[in-house]
């Protein structure tokens, strides 16, 4: 009897200091804060977007919420940092279907798309053809006069980088249209908004989101055409790109969301789907993200972020295969 009980006692103490072992690991995890990557420099809307929901979800959490920027090579720095961190959920990416899915399709990555679960999107913005202000043509047909333009250099149409939502764009409306456009690849946005506004390059397709309506109502661009299905409560006179005539099924927009290595556990994406959840249900939020023309994410289970993100990877590479788009 007396060995049986010992080995008892043993055993309970054994599965006790395992326990508290495991229980004072989650309490140190949840003192640990958790890196938030942003595959470009601060000041454009993937930088912008993701900063409204995270003091949210702080709260929620429990846990302070760091964002990194980490610009470079259309986003593929940042994101290969966080395919490459441990998927506990303390190294999360702030993430656009530039970097996540585009990216892999026009260089060569050592990341691909399913390398990543969605937690959740934040919200979308469709895209507007911006001009520099001294740009001579104020409607898109008067831009394709340009282009078409004898003699004429090509328009420099500013982006990301190769085959970023801005580069895709640009070339479908330059295969759509039937011109040619030189591709000005930048860092991050915030260099090529400055460059716009400066007359260094003559377009940019951007997302209306962020920064950039402000930029268009202070004048520092000028607003062409609306890439949405509907033209913007905000630009009620701008023409949707399928109004003029030009172009057809001409709707893009670019989404913010966070995502996680996909070894990441069910439970860590639960919880942190949980608190974005928490944060886009508050009005406050989501008046902040429409006062930044971002269109508010519905929160969304797992599983509808699951389903969200693999039609995504499957709607963007079917643009990417129309323009004949490869990795280089």
């Amino acid at each position: 009897m007396k060995p049986n009980f010992l080995k008892r006692q043993t055993l309970s103490a054994a599965f006790a200091a395992v326990a508290f072992g495991l229980a004072a690991a989650a309490h140190a995890q949840s003192d640990k804060p958790i890196a938030v990557v942003v595959a470009y420099p601060a000041g454009g809307q993937a930088d912008v977007t993701p900063r409204i929901v995270l003091p949210l979800m702080q709260k929620t959490l429990g846990q302070a919420l760091v964002v990194e920027n980490l610009g470079g090579a259309s986003g593929s720095i940042g994101a290969q940092k966080v395919r490459d961190a441990k998927p506990d959920g303390q190294t999360i990416m702030a993430g656009t279907p530039l970097e996540m899915i585009q990216t892999p399709m026009a260089i060569k990555t050592r990341y691909a798309a399913e390398d990543f679960r969605m937690i959740g999107q934040i919200g979308s913005a469709n895209m507007m053809l911006v001009a520099r202000p001294t740009l001579p043509a104020k409607n898109l047909a008067e831009v394709v006069e340009l282009a078409r333009k004898a003699g004429g250099k090509e328009l420099s149409f500013g982006s990301t980088g190769r085959g970023s939502i801005y580069h895709l764009v640009a070339e479908r409306f330059a295969q759509d249209a039937g011109v040619k456009v030189l591709n000005v690849p930048y860092k991050g946005a915030a260099q090529m908004f400055g460059d716009l506004a400066g007359g260094q390059i003559d377009l940019v397709f951007m997302p209306l989101g962020g920064p950039v309506a402000g930029m268009i109502q202070g004048g520092k661009f000028k607003a062409i055409a609306f890439a949405g299905a509907t033209r913007h409560a905000l630009f009620p006179n701008v023409p949707t790109m399928n109004e003029t005539g030009l172009v057809k099924d001409f709707v893009f927009d670019a989404w913010s969301g966070l995502l996680v290595p996909k070894a990441t556990p069910d439970a860590v994406v639960q919880r942190l789907n949980g608190a974005l959840a928490d944060a886009l249900r508050q009005p406050a939020v989501r008046r902040d993200l429409e006062a930044a023309a971002v269109v508010p994410a519905n929160p969304m289970t797992v599983a509808e972020a699951d389903q969200y993100y693999a039609s995504e990877i499957a709607r963007r590479r079917a643009i990417a295969k129309a323009i004949t788009l490869q990795p280089e």
